[in-house]
């Protein structure tokens, strides 16, 4: 604050002019002031507007500057993407060296990284999707129900290095994602370079062609399964005798675990394995040609839990096939090279073979309860096909069959029952040739029979578990799917009753015709 005196030096004298012009009248001034001034009130008003003026052109540029980087902004936004922008320019990265990559795509993490990213944009890519599909009825046909047509072929699933000139060994179904279709194969005589057992699992659900995992080891793959009660895993017997288990989770081909070859253990081919129990006890079952039985635990395979030997009359039971009835953890069947079938126990008093059931003139080459479950009960009944260009019908309560079937004109490789009708079961064989049999309707013709377009021998089948769908797979490792239309996959609700009625009429045919052995 600045104190500014005024002070009137000439007071008289003005005061005297003053009064000589307004006719001597006196005239009182006031004595000298102290003015206070704010320095504010000495701010020159030129000065005021212009920094007036000044803030007002800074607000408009600040405004001007803000517009034109949002349209710089937008402008990028709508412009394809330089590779060469100003931020590339000045953050530049740094290229890696051969030797870089290399290790980058050798390690684990990369590899399981692509390996699970290329199985999605695989299926991606393979899915056929009409988008202009029409909903409107326009595209329908009156196709009726065809009776001639109940099978289809659906799908074909193989793989130019990992099925061919490789023989089906083994399928099955996973019992939680039922589109997963596993395949065993044996050895590659041309590829000697390639391991010689083989283990894909095809996904029915995408149309890719390719497996959705490939494993391998190195013996042939004899029998494969899924593990029940472990999702994740994949047991496998092979034909130097080792039980080798893969998981689908660890990300490698190889397995994880493997028996030793050992007198503990088994020495020769297994064409049998099984994981019977429950959630909370069960095991693996495997069979092998030199007639040892072996019990599993699926946390170690270093050594059996328990052994049994399969003898009749000193004499070792080369099995070839084996199956449990619905639900049965002791109890099961055997197919021996000799043609004859064997009921035996795992435990208990009676544990080996109990009974012979003889029919075949040649080996045995599949066997399989009946696991259809309604309003009657016909898990007594198994059916066993062979070399000897039939398929029989047996029940366990008799020791000699209740029917032979004697449509084939060459080797019978396997035979299974419908899971869901008690009356249908298949068949192939050598010829490449696929029959269904309702053995309500007839039991000397099978109601549908297709010449398959394998070029070979079928050699394996397996149903879906809803009894929908027909898996047959070829000794040049091509896999067929068929599709059963529902008139002969979906049992009537008096399917049970003719089943029994059948069977008493059989049992009486039996018992009037003795088969010669």
């Amino acid at each position: 604050r600045f104190v500014v005196v005024a002070v009137v030096s000439s007071l008289s004298t003005v005061s005297s002019g003053i009064n000589a012009e307004y006719g001597g009248d006196q005239i009182d001034i006031n004595p000298s002031q102290l003015i206070e001034y704010e320095k504010i009130t000495q701010t020159d008003e030129s000065a005021l507007q212009q920094a007036i003026k000044e803030l007002e052109e800074k607000a408009a540029r600040e405004e001007e500057e803000k517009k034109r980087k949002e349209e710089e902004a937008e402008k990028q936004d709508t412009e394809p993407v330089d590779n060469k922008t100003t931020e590339e320019e000045e953050v530049k990265m740094q290229e890696l060296t051969d030797d870089q990559k290399g290790q980058i795509m050798s390690s684990q993490d990369f590899r399981a990284f692509f390996d699970s990213a290329s199985r999605v944009i695989e299926k991606a890519l393979s899915e056929k999707i009409d988008p202009y599909f029409p909903y409107c009825g326009d595209n329908l046909k009156d196709s009726g129900d065809n009776a001639d047509e109940l099978l289809r072929c659906d799908r074909v699933f193989e793989d130019e290095r990992w099925t061919r000139n490789r023989c089906v060994t083994s399928f099955d179904v996973h019992s939680k994602y039922p589109e997963l279709l596993l395949t065993s194969y044996n050895n590659n005589e041309e590829a000697p370079n390639e391991p010689e057992g083989v283990v894909l699992v095809w996904n029915k659900k995408f149309s890719k062609t390719s497996p959705e995992y490939i494993f391998h080891c190195q013996s042939p793959v004899m029998a494969a399964c899924f593990a029940r009660f472990q999702p994740n895993l994949i047991l496998g017997g092979t034909y130097s005798g080792q039980i080798v288990a893969w998981d689908m989770r660890a990300g490698k081909r190889t397995p994880i675990q493997r028996s030793p070859l050992s007198a503990s253990a088994h020495t020769h081919p297994v064409f049998c394995l099984q994981v019977v129990g429950t959630q909370n006890a069960h095991n693996l079952i495997s069979v092998a040609t030199d007639g040892k039985l072996c019990s599993w635990s699926l946390d170690m395979l270093s050594q059996p839990q328990d052994q049994l030997e399969l003898q009749q009359k000193n004499r070792i039971v080369a099995v070839t096939s084996m199956s449990f009835a619905l639900g049965e953890v002791n109890s099961f069947l055997v197919g021996s090279e000799e043609g004859v079938l064997f009921s035996c126990s795992r435990h208990g008093n009676k544990a080996g073979i109990n009974e012979a059931f003889e029919g075949h003139h040649g080996p045995v080459t599949g066997i399989d309860f009946n696991k259809a479950v309604g309003q009657g009960d016909f898990s007594h009944l198994f059916i066993s096909s062979s070399t000897d260009w039939t398929v029989k019908l047996w029940s366990n309560k008799i020791s000699k069959p209740l029917h032979s079937f004697e449509n084939a004109n060459d080797y019978v490789f396997d035979a299974k029952w419908s899971p869901v009708h008690p009356a249908v079961f298949a068949t192939v064989d050598a010829m490449g040739r696929l029959d269904i049999w309702n053995i309500n309707t007839d039991t000397e013709i099978p109601v549908v029979s297709v010449q398959t377009n394998a070029r070979s021998a079928i050699n394996r089948l397996q149903w879906s578990s809803n009894g929908r769908e027909i898996h047959i797979g070829d000794c040049d490792g091509k896999v067929f799917v068929y599709e059963v239309k529902e008139k002969l996959a979906s049992p009537r609700s008096e399917e049970w009753q003719r089943l029994s009625d059948t069977l008493t009429e059989l049992q009486q045919q039996a018992a009037e015709t003795p088969i010669a052995v």
